[in-house]
């Protein structure tokens, strides 16, 4: 039994990539503190990925999830984002229980690419190509926000548009490698399209983590 299966049934241990304080810098919630907590562990892969660290679960120690969540408690913001690799690679029902027993208002980042766990105030949907999300998991979507690295992305934005519920934010990311030259091209589109909105990874230009 690999790492992933071994702890995917109850949730009571995860590797964790990283954990720290610091400000959203994408989409809705943009420029809002949070605790982050990086998973390890994805089978996702995009190229262009810039936190491949978190890839291989085995790389990274872990942790009794009762830690976890006194860590999380402590934060000042009473708010936390989890995140990865794919976080919904394991069972987050005990996590969520726990956080949400202490009043922790808790936001998701996933692929989709794996059944839905845990109890979420929040949830952020990025969709790739490489692993398409499961069809369950667009009408519990909140925000939905698409990477685009190439002019074709753009038709996986509108594709997966219109699987997510009429309350869901629309977002369209320019890759960060590749943002000064599609920049043009997606402020183009949601001007087109002015049910999306830009998302900037602002704390990249705000050289926080």
């Amino acid at each position: 039994m690999n790492l992933n299966e071994a702890y995917k049934s109850d949730g009571k241990s995860l590797p964790i990539v990283e954990e720290f304080y610091t400000i959203q810098g994408e989409g809705y919630h943009m420029g809002k503190p949070a605790y982050f907590l990086r998973i390890g562990g994805c089978d996702v892969g995009c190229q262009w990925c810039d936190t491949k660290f978190s890839w291989n679960p085995e790389l990274h120690p872990l942790v009794d999830t009762d830690i976890i969540v006194s860590n999380i408690i402590k934060c000042p913001a009473k708010a936390v984002v989890i995140t990865g690799g794919e976080p919904l690679i394991y069972n987050l029902d005990y996590l969520c229980k726990e956080l949400k027993a202490n009043g922790i208002e808790i936001f998701l980042e996933t692929s989709g690419s794996h059944e839905l766990t845990g109890q979420w105030d929040w949830i952020c949907l990025s969709p790739k190509m490489s692993m398409a999300p499961l069809p369950a998991i667009f009408s519990h979507a909140d925000e939905l926000k698409v990477i685009i690295a190439k002019e074709t992305d753009f038709k996986w934005a509108i594709l997966n548009a219109g699987k997510v519920s009429k309350k869901c934010k629309l977002y369209l990311q320019p890759e960060w490698s590749v943002s000064k030259e599609i920049m043009p091209l997606i402020v183009a589109f949601v001007k087109e399209h002015p049910e999306w909105n830009i998302s900037l990874q602002a704390h990249k230009y705000m050289r926080i983590p």
